[in-house]
């Protein structure tokens, strides 16, 4: 689905809601804590099935009003409440200030909390 603005001069303009996804995207990546965006972890269950072809982030547009959820992997030791309240300001302001898309809701899931794994220099 495109967005389209028909108040520029000359010509339309179409956003994508592929675009706004990855907008979404980078901004929720931009917040300390969150490990990744995605569905969640892949069991041996779901890579023999392969039922679980969830996109990690969604975009669902209204009257151009758009409502976005993201599924997101946390950091072990951070706030989770905190957290998801920072994404969810920065995904809308980065999305509303980029594309001139008002966004009503900022839907955050958290799939998972990822551990933080020792390297060999931490001995």
């Amino acid at each position: 689905m495109d967005v389209t603005n028909s108040s520029t001069i000359g010509g339309s303009l179409q956003i994508s809601t592929d675009v706004i996804a990855k907008i979404a995207k980078l901004a929720t990546l931009e917040i300390e804590g969150v490990k990744e965006v995605s569905t969640g972890t892949m069991g041996v269950k779901s890579l023999f099935n392969k039922v679980n072809l969830q996109k990690p982030i969604l975009v669902q547009l209204t009257d151009d009003v758009a409502e976005i959820t993201v599924n997101i992997m946390v950091r072990y030791g951070y706030k989770i409440p905190q957290l998801c309240e920072k994404v969810q300001e920065n995904v809308k302001s980065s999305v509303q200030n980029m594309t001139c898309i008002t966004v009503s809701k900022v839907n955050i899931v958290v799939t998972g909390v990822a551990q933080e794994t020792a390297g060999p220099e931490a001995e």
